[in-house]
């Protein structure tokens, strides 16, 4: 791994943790906690983006002078494809976790991230646009390429999709990450462009926050009941 990758990786760390300063620099100058997170995260995710781009124009320069990747229309088709085969896994991902073992299904992370959004609409910008963007240049384009040119593809994804799991901090819900990192994982490979997974990672976020936006408490544990009967009465088949 080059210099400059880590470079990019110590940068994504960084945005990820400067809320620690720059929440409360916020919050002095009168704004609400809430607003304070929301807006420092989109300041912080954007200053990152723009300068992991700007270290990434060598990559660019090469993949143009290669040649190799896919064309856009090509790059646009497993976009779209991409986001049903992200789908397909995570919801085997749901049913492992659900009927073999036993976990509730709910990211306890996605939760917190909607309820953000929810106070402060801004905070979208994170998850549908900063957060795929800069998760798939680091989990992707370096972790598992690095790994990928030295190895081979299952060793590369796996520790690339375990990587991207735990930077969620959802532990329990480490399998349904997995399997998201996996199909990205393809995708990057399948059409040799970043911007694939990066598409299909942001029609991903875009399509949970329409869905999760207007959902109360009360509908997530509704929700969460009807898995707990699924759970029982396949339970009770298998015995």
């Amino acid at each position: 791994m080059t210099a400059r990758y880590w470079y990019i990786i110590a940068i994504y760390v960084l945005a990820q943790f400067s809320s620690v300063i720059g929440v409360p620099i916020l919050t002095s100058l009168g704004l609400k906690q809430d607003y304070s997170i929301s807006i420092w995260a989109v300041f912080s995710f954007f200053v990152a983006t723009l300068i992991i781009i700007f270290l990434l124009k060598p990559d660019m320069k090469q993949a143009s002078e290669v040649r190799e990747r896919s064309s856009a229309g090509n790059i646009a088709l497993w976009s779209f494809l991409g986001v049903f085969l992200a789908y397909f896994a995570q919801i085997i991902a749901i049913l492992i976790e659900t009927f073999l073992l036993g976990i509730k299904p709910g990211s306890q992370n996605t939760q917190e991230l909607m309820e953000f959004a929810r106070l402060s609409p801004l905070f979208i910008l994170v998850m549908v646009l900063f957060a795929p963007i800069l998760e798939e240049i680091i989990f992707r384009k370096i972790i598992f390429g690095s790994i990928y040119k030295r190895t081979n593809f299952i060793i590369a994804v796996i520790v690339s999709a375990l990587a991207f799991a735990a930077s969620h901090f959802d532990f329990t819900h480490m399998i349904v990450y997995m399997a998201m990192g996996i199909v990205f994982a393809y995708l990057y490979v399948k059409t040799k462009s970043i911007i694939t997974p990066i598409i299909a990672h942001m029609a991903m976020n875009t399509v949970v926050v329409i869905g999760q936006y207007s959902m109360s408490e009360e509908d997530f544990r509704r929700m969460q009941e009807q898995f707990e009967q699924l759970q029982t009465i396949f339970g009770g088949l298998l015995l």
